[in-house]
């Protein structure tokens, strides 16, 4: 596991705007560490990573909560569709609810290029090897975006169903994207990242006709580790079911803004 092995370590990540490094270097760890760890030292690291995290996590919460800003932590496993629908709605929402994005991947700013090219302000992350987002490279990805007040900021978190559920990053929401390409059993093969979840979006619904995928299982099988869980289906590519994703993002941002009134 990632907190075990110092994986989260966060000096090297490189923090990217328009091309351009504020941090420097790479995130240069490895999970292949050449040494042992005692059991308990173990625990021990692994609460002290997490503790850590959660203490900066907090911060960034204050700093959302004193700005009226919603956050939202977009984690899937790799190519669940994040980027597109993100896309998608940076272009309708855009003239009428202000967006900036987070980007998070191991290596290259094609993501955050694709989010510039669709309208909106984009800051990218590359981690090198580490397999997800913390609080502290969230930190420093908002020092270099500078997010509006009132503004939404979308942090698209590294492809992966496991470690990005064990860090919260400060957000309002952690929103989970499964397409109907993976398969409808994931919620019960990586149930930390759905428990942690508190909205479930399955993507790409337009390929429903072509693969084994039951949007009933899948339901049930997400409301059977996380039972309040809310869910949408829908696909960005033909814009079927992104109505309620809007409704839903526009009532959360109200809601954020009036708590900060």
């Amino acid at each position: 596991m990632c907190t075990t092995c110092g994986c989260s370590g966060t000096s090297e990540a490189a923090v990217l705007d328009s091309g351009h490094s504020h941090d420097g270097g790479h995130h240069a760890h490895v999970h292949q560490h050449g040494h042992e760890h005692a059991p308990g030292a173990v625990v021990s690291l692994e609460q002290q990573i997490l503790a850590k995290n959660s203490l900066l996590a907090e911060r960034n919460r204050g700093w959302f909560a004193g700005r009226g800003i919603l956050a939202l932590n977009l984690v899937s496993s790799p190519g669940a569709g994040k980027t597109t629908l993100l896309e998608r709605t940076i272009r309708e929402l855009g003239p009428t609810l202000p967006i900036g994005v987070v980007e998070g991947d191991q290596a290259t700013e094609t993501d955050a290029a694709r989010i510039r090219a669709a309208g909106c302000e984009a800051v990218q992350i590359n981690t090198g090897t580490g397999c997800h987002l913390d609080a502290d490279m969230v930190r420093r990805g908002l020092a270099a975006l500078k997010p509006a007040p009132g503004s939404v900021v979308m942090i698209e978190n590294v492809g992966n169903l496991v470690c990005p559920a064990l860090f919260d990053l400060g957000e309002h929401a952690k929103v989970v994207m499964l397409s109907v390409t993976e398969g409808d059993d994931k919620p019960l093969k990586y149930p930390h990242m759905f428990r942690a979840a508190q909205l479930m979006v399955v993507t790409k619904s337009d390929l429903l006709p072509y693969v084994d995928f039951s949007i009933e299982r899948c339901l049930g099988h997400a409301r059977a580790v996380n039972r309040p869980i809310r869910t949408f289906v829908l696909s960005a590519a033909t814009g079927e079911g992104v109505a309620a994703w809007y409704d839903w993002l526009t009532t959360e941002r109200a809601a954020v803004l009036e708590a900060s009134a």
